[in-house]
């Protein structure tokens, strides 16, 4: 069931559901309109950044009385939405988010710090730089699962911290400001690992 969860957060983040565009679509858009890669990258970012503020606002401004519906719906938008974030920055940095290994490296990026453990657990070793380089590997079917489960646990138990951390928003309308200013706070810091990880992919050597 985890990887059901975290196969659909995947989907819908990087290859768009309804109107929600697809990262790739996003990318080029903020390529088009910045003229710039880097310029297109900050874009995306600040972009994401007021859509999570704006939706962590709207489902934290009832309190208590809408929670039990509007928290679930805040916690998995906010994850899908950063997924296409990360994907974005990942298709203008020249990663081919198609291909299975950029997926995965996607997901790792939500979950930070723990990226490398993860990696270390399902038998991969990656020195340094371990999302980029994961992208740039083809690794065998086998490995890829592992590192797929162990993401979707991680992301699974994020979820429900994020889940509680977000209980300080029942009060009406100060829960508003509450849910923008940690959906803001969480995106940047996610936007700060896709940076970092996501090197223009020229520059990463691919062994």
């Amino acid at each position: 069931m985890a990887g059901q969860v975290v196969g659909r957060l995947l989907d819908a983040g990087i290859d768009g559901i309804a109107a929600f565009d697809p990262a790739h679509v996003v990318a080029e858009r903020a390529r088009a309109a910045t003229g710039s890669v880097e310029a297109a990258v900050e874009h995306v970012v600040a972009s994401h950044t007021r859509m999570a503020a704006a939706g962590g606002f709207l489902t934290g401004v009832g309190g208590f009385v809408t929670m039990p519906l509007s928290l679930p719906a805040n916690v998995v938008g906010f994850h899908v939405l950063a997924t296409r974030m990360v994907a974005s920055v990942a298709h203008l940095r020249g990663y081919d988010v198609g291909r299975p290994e950029v997926r995965t490296a996607v997901l790792l990026s939500l979950v930070g710090g723990d990226a490398g453990g993860l990696l270390s657990k399902a038998g991969v070793g990656v020195p340094s730089g371990p999302v980029t380089r994961l992208a740039l590997r083809r690794l065998p079917a086998p490995a890829l699962m592992m590192v797929n489960k162990g993401i979707a646990f991680r992301l699974l138990t994020q979820l429900g911290r994020q889940g509680l951390a977000r209980l300080g928003r029942g009060i009406p309308f100060a829960g508003g400001a509450v849910g923008a200013g940690l959906d803001a706070f969480l995106l940047r810091q996610i936007a700060s690992t896709a940076r970092a990880e996501f090197v223009p992919a020229q520059q990463v050597p691919a062994g």
